[in-house]
């Protein structure tokens, strides 16, 4: 475990003039590393929950296309509160997009971003195709959505297509991206979190009992990177690291109670973001509960 003799640096990460500053300082900070490497040590570092989410979330996203830009990006894949394919109405004509996603994490900050988009013929079943596009290319528009209470250092906005030129990715946009997304998601903002209260439990002397099983905690996430995102272990090993977290929700609510207000408030703040999802994610656990044939 590489990162974890990483994990005790003390320093936190200096929120700069932008999110993005902030996050090409972080990983100039941190050198080359790996996406587990990115939101464990990044989140560790960040100065509140909603910033080490982001850290998690740019990781997942690595996870998805290794070879990303280093700078923020974003999934668009939600229209109209959902990413079911035959909910989306935004459309590949070539290599062109046309089409409105909802929301897009990261805002008017996210440099890149990677679209489903539907490409089946007509009459023919719904299909996917992920493609690349860029903010201020022409076609391509980024409009910023009102702050939100939780998380609000983390900006978000809604994406506007207008016959946008784009790059396309290998594989079906569904199976490949936006479905495996979800867990991978999950796994590197479960692990982000856990690091920065792992950092706030070093900084504040938290009991060695609680810090060290937020330790075990982050090496069951470790293990989890190693999985294929849409296999049934992975979505088995997903349901027990997020119970586990939730079984020490009372320690660690107790543990930052006694400790400076700071710490107490940002968590209290942004604690919500762990429950985003979690009736798809309890889906997909009983899905593999029963496939695994422990029902």
């Amino acid at each position: 475990m590489a990162w974890l003799q990483r994990l005790n640096d003390p320093l936190r990460q200096a929120l700069a003039g932008t999110l993005g500053e902030t996050y090409a300082a972080l990983l100039e900070r941190l050198g080359p590393v790996a996406p587990f490497e990115l939101a464990v040590l990044g989140g560790r570092a960040m100065a509140t929950p909603g910033l080490a989410f982001l850290v998690g979330y740019q990781a997942a996203l690595r996870m998805l296309w290794p070879s990303a830009p280093p700078s923020l990006g974003a999934l668009c894949a939600t229209e109209r509160r959902s990413v079911r394919p035959a909910d989306m109405r935004t459309r590949l004509d070539g290599l062109r997009l046309t089409g409105s996603k909802d929301f897009v994490t990261a805002g008017l900050e996210a440099e890149w971003l990677l679209v489903a988009a539907r490409c089946e013929a007509t009459g023919a079943a719904p299909q996917l195709n992920l493609a690349v596009v860029y903010p201020g290319e022409p076609g391509v528009t980024l409009e910023a959505l009102p702050t939100l209470p939780l998380m609000p250092e983390v900006g978000h906005g809604r994406l506007v297509l207008e016959h946008a030129a784009c790059e396309l990715l290998a594989g079906d946009g569904w199976d490949a991206y936006v479905k495996p997304f979800r867990s991978l998601e999950d796994l590197y903002v479960l692990t982000a979190l856990t690091a920065w209260l792992y950092g706030v439990g070093q900084e504040c002397a938290w009991p060695q009992a609680l810090r060290l099983q937020l330790l075990g905690l982050l090496a069951g996430c470790a293990e989890g990177s190693r999985q294929c995102a849409d296999s049934v272990g992975c979505h088995l090993l997903l349901g027990g690291l997020f119970a586990q977290f939730q079984a020490l929700r009372g320690e660690i609510d107790a543990a930052l109670a006694a400790g400076p207000a700071q710490w107490a408030q940002i968590w209290q703040r942004d604690q919500g973001v762990m429950a985003l999802a979690a009736a798809a994610r309890e889906k997909r656990l009983n899905k593999a509960w029963a496939a695994a044939g422990l029902s």
